[in-house]
């Protein structure tokens, strides 16, 4: 039977292909999401939610704005897109139900802001490998970032992104938005000054030399795929929380929808390693707005680079 119904939400086509190479049909994940809700809602409720979603025969899209056959249960807010220029209406993901609904949507991945109201709850680094199949490099890279974090009396917890590199989030007492990414982009520096041979703060990729690149600029508004998350990959992996001590065991590839919910038990490790919320040293923040926001400080860059090859020719 291809259909059913849960919670009050219709379910269909379930024994679709969920997308080319995902090793799993929307049952799977359907049931992942079912399996998982009590550990995934934490991290997505009261968040204005963007999803990743995978039609058949489509390219996956970003849907920010709920559809307009969104049920009336959902609850939404509306909110002010710079980008775009308009009000956006974003769903708040607070429960079961509406976490199935996604599910029926085809909505395989999960993205939160680190904004809860005005400020941020976490400061995120995300480590990104020189290739795919460099998952060591990351690990060594993560470990500089949890010595840095140590040295500045502070701690993390660490996940798989479901992709092929981590992310370290430090749970935050009350900063405001600047401050956060100032001593992020601090944060970035500390690390990579332990060991420049294996971590690097270079925005650009052509500068990174092969090294893993220390992203600093998950802050303000900017939104991380959830803990427990699906990602649209090969094999359908998941974003997984680790322990610092099991980082050099495992493969971001061990963790997918048919494999984690049997990992995990009735235990929930991302909770469990989550540090209480952590006051920022002024000193770090102070530091981290001398440091230039990486982003502008490419765009710069890449127009200098220009120059100097238009005079060159």
């Amino acid at each position: 039977m291809s259909d059913e119904e849960r919670d009050g939400v219709k379910l269909t086509n379930l024994d679709q292909p969920l997308f080319d190479g995902a090793d799993a049909t929307k049952r799977d994940l359907v049931d992942y999401l079912d399996a998982m809700s009590e550990r995934i809602i934490p991290g997505l409720a009261g968040r204005p939610l963007s999803v990743l979603r995978v039609r058949p025969g489509q390219e996956p899209f970003m849907q920010k704005n709920v559809p307009k056959y969104t049920p009336d249960w959902i609850r939404t807010v509306s909110l002010w897109a710079e980008t775009s220029r308009r009000q956006v209406s974003y769903a708040l993901c607070d429960d079961r139900r509406t976490l199935l609904w996604f599910g029926n949507q085809r909505a395989v991945e999960y993205h939160p802001p680190l904004l809860a109201g005005e400020h941020p709850t976490h400061l995120v680094l995300d480590l990104d490998p020189p290739e795919a199949d460099a998952f060591g490099h990351v690990v060594a890279a993560a470990k500089l970032v949890r010595e840095a974090l140590a040295n500045l009396g502070l701690a993390g917890a660490v996940k798989t992104s479901g992709a092929k590199g981590l992310h370290i989030f430090v749970p935050l007492r009350e900063h405001g938005i600047e401050d956060v990414a100032a001593a992020t982009r601090a944060l970035a520096v500390h690390a990579e000054k332990l060991d420049p041979a294996i971590a690097t703060t270079a925005y650009i990729r052509e500068d990174r030399g092969g090294k893993v690149f220390l992203d600093s600029t998950r802050a303000g508004g900017a939104t991380v795929v959830a803990a427990y998350s699906p990602r649209v990959r090969p094999g359908t992996p998941v974003s997984f929380p680790l322990s610092w001590d099991a980082l050099d065991d495992v493969t971001p590839r061990d963790f997918t929808v048919k494999t984690a919910p049997a990992l995990l038990g009735d235990s929930d490790p991302w909770a469990d390693a989550m540090p209480e919320p952590q006051e920022l040293p002024a000193d770090l923040i102070a530091e981290g707005h001398t440091i230039p926001v990486a982003r502008v400080a490419a765009m710069h860059e890449g127009k200098r680079r220009k120059r100097e090859q238009r005079s060159e020719s």
